[in-house]
């Protein structure tokens, strides 16, 4: 195996800690009454099941209105799972049009996962 670059590595988990965050630590955030906007990208059926605490649901046929997006607080994306790429994507997108945004890792499956708390 050949020996990867110390600087690309430290860019990378530069911007890894600064655009994701993970169950526990939104769990805290919303504890804690930060500065954040919860943005939920799945279908509008698996929302209603159940969701983080305080999310608004902003499914992918609705990306483009950038409703329920802040530009004063931190968005914070998610979507199903950790191999689902709809949050990223959503926040690549947001983040284009000038809205500050994180990815949650693991989505709602590690959220569940670690038993944090479930809104319906």
């Amino acid at each position: 195996m050949t020996l990867v670059s110390t600087k690309k590595a430290s860019k990378f988990f530069e911007a890894k800690v600064e655009f994701t965050t993970g169950p526990f630590e939104l769990n805290h955030m919303i504890e804690t009454g930060e500065n954040i906007n919860i943005i939920d990208v799945r279908k509008p059926e698996d929302y209603r099941r159940g969701h983080v605490p305080g999310a608004v649901n902003l499914p992918k046929e609705k990306w483009d209105t950038f409703t329920e997006l802040s530009r004063t607080k931190v968005n914070i994306i998610y979507c199903y799972s950790e191999v689902c790429h709809l949050a990223a994507t959503a926040a690549w997108r947001f983040a284009d049009h000038g809205y500050p945004v994180m990815e949650l890792e693991g989505g709602f499956d590690m959220w569940k996962q670690y038993n944090l708390p479930i809104e319906n």
